[in-house]
């Protein structure tokens, strides 16, 4: 793997500017190894 694998562009409004007052409600992208499935979610949900 190549740290250039990771290039990509990210429109700056993509970008958060500022943090969640909430941190635990920041999302969360999951992806299940085994079936690559992914899902999108919170933070507060990893120990589920």
């Amino acid at each position: 793997m190549k740290t250039s694998d990771f290039d990509y562009t990210l429109p700056e409004e993509f970008i958060a500017q500022v943090p969640l007052q909430d941190r635990a409600a920041s999302k969360l992208m999951v992806l299940d190894r085994r079936t690559g499935r992914i899902v999108h979610d919170r933070f507060r949900n990893i120990p589920s």
